[in-house]
């Protein structure tokens, strides 16, 4: 009885802790960004930007329509509000 309540206690820490390491950590999901936005980059130009990638804090949505809004200059009505819409959605 022992060995079968073990046997299931097991597996069931088997099983929680491959779904528990399916998903990828914060960092993890950074690295992967910013590796697939160094693109061709080598040497000394890939590691400076690796480090600036990796360091950079996320930017809040305040900072994001900062941004957006500068960005979005010049642009009016149907537009603007496109522009906007695929800005703040990066």
């Amino acid at each position: 009885m022992k060995n079968l309540i073990s046997a299931t206690l097991l597996s069931l820490g088997l099983v929680a802790g491959s779904a528990y390491a399916a998903e990828p950590t914060a960092q993890q999901s950074k690295m992967a960004t910013c590796n697939k936005d160094a693109g061709e980059k080598k040497g000394d130009e890939r590691k400076a930007f690796m480090k600036e990638c990796l360091s950079a804090k996320k930017a809040t949505q305040q900072d994001k329509m900062k941004a957006c809004n500068k960005d979005a200059t010049g642009k009016k009505g149907d537009e603007r509000k496109a522009f906007m819409k695929e800005c703040l959605s990066k």
